[in-house]
């Protein structure tokens, strides 16, 4: 038994598939099956179950594979300490929702990036879906996603399936935000039909594991409102909305200067009881680097920023 055949049945359980495992690994199907085989001979026990579905871990097998991920986590700490001292490259990767407080997060830390050394800095606005692929796919680092807690459930067993980790960043009600000139500025107790004749800006890409898109569409959007307009990038939503006098849109709480700077307002309308949570999403066997635990203090220091 050695390291290279930890990593290989870490990888094989978070795919489920020799095939799959194969070629996240850069190796041959054959030779990957052989060296679990070899492993499995050699502590003695059977790590996986082998079905027409897939590969999943037999009792024995969760045990040996529990232990052989904290060797690992061990050893990619000792590694990444070392290669953090060494490495002339600022490297760092995450995909997050459309949401303010977390890019104010963002420019703070990079204003923070040693500009005396080489940089490749990766952020992207997207929906839990692309998110969750960039971790998964993309060589993406982190993620942060977004979701009614009426779906914790669905995503629960999705991160688990993917072997991905989760932390509670933030959970709040959602604001509905528009221009300080629109009718319903002033207005202190706004109700869900008092905006039915209004248009909503809404992203079009809403996502939840195991759910048809129809069901989540209709999750996420009102029955009030029949007029909307999808945007995807906000930038253009807030400019929508600061031109648009007749526009609003849900959100979560935004930090006070970006609405002065826009011109808008948010307003509390306690009869939209859904509640939701920004999660950071990341490889069970992941250490964060220097940068990325820059990154998460800048993140605390804004959500602290905003009342929920």
């Amino acid at each position: 038994m050695n390291i290279l055949h930890l990593k290989y049945a870490v990888e094989v359980e978070k795919t489920r598939s020799i095939s799959k495992a194969a070629e996240n690994l850069l190796m041959g199907q054959p030779n990957l099956s052989r060296a679990i085989k070899e492993l499995e001979e050699s502590i003695g026990i059977t790590l996986f179950n082998r079905t027409s579905k897939g590969m999943s871990p037999t009792p024995q097998g969760e045990e040996f594979l529990k232990h052989a991920k904290k060797i690992l986590a061990q050893i990619y700490e000792l590694e990444a300490m070392y290669e953090n001292r060494k490495s002339t490259k600022q490297r760092f990767s995450i995909s997050v929702p459309r949401a303010s407080y977390i890019t104010c997060a963002f420019i703070e830390f990079v204003k923070g990036i040693d500009t005396e050394k080489q940089a490749e800095i990766y952020y992207r606005e997207t929906n839990s879906m692309c998110a969750i692929n960039n971790i998964l796919e993309a060589n993406y680092n982190l993620g942060i996603i977004r979701y009614q807690t009426i779906f914790e459930e669905y995503f629960k067993a999705f991160f688990h399936e993917r072997g991905l980790s989760r932390d509670i960043i933030l959970e709040f009600s959602p604001r509905v935000v528009m221009s300080k000139n629109h009718p319903l500025a002033n207005k202190d107790d706004i109700k869900l039909s008092d905006l039915s004749r209004y248009i909503e800006i809404a992203h079009a890409d809403p996502y939840v594991p195991f759910l048809p898109l129809a069901d989540a569409k209709k999750a996420e959007l009102s029955e009030y409102v029949d007029k909307r307009i999808f945007v995807f990038e906000r930038g253009s939503q807030f400019e929508l909305l600061s031109s648009m006098t007749d526009t609003f849109m849900w959100v979560s709480p935004i930090p006070e200067h970006l609405l002065d700077i826009y011109g808008l307002v948010q307003r509390v309308c306690l009869e939209n009881n859904k509640i939701y949570k920004d999660v950071l999403v990341y490889r069970k066997d992941y250490y964060f680097s220097n940068l990325d635990k820059k990154f998460l203090n800048h993140l605390e220091n804004s959500k602290s920023s905003i009342s929920k």
